[in-house]
């Protein structure tokens, strides 16, 4: 019986795929993950697996058409990003 996706493109990428996809390093994009600063994954089965129109979603986050264009949003950095210090405060409490 034919594979009725054979010839569809794939609609989930793995984190290397995904990697390449952004022209990221795999290591990079598990950073992003671990900080809660990367695209929206899903885990299947134990696996890490991002939609494709997820990753164009995150990336197109920081699209901007000057250097003066204050965009619509912003990628962060695949880093620990800490708490300004007035919400620091309110979580002490």
């Amino acid at each position: 019986m034919p594979d009725p996706t054979a010839g569809l493109p794939p609609r989930f990428l793995r984190t290397p795929e995904a990697a390449r996809f952004l022209s990221l390093s795999g290591r990079t994009l598990e950073k992003h993950r671990t900080y809660g600063t990367g695209p929206t994954y899903r885990k299947i089965g134990g696996r890490v697996v991002y939609a494709i129109d997820d990753l164009k979603a995150w990336a197109d986050r920081g699209a901007k058409t000057s250097t003066s264009d204050p965009g619509a949003g912003t990628v962060l950095p695949a880093k620990r990003h800490v708490a300004a210090p007035a919400d620091a405060a309110r979580l002490r409490r």
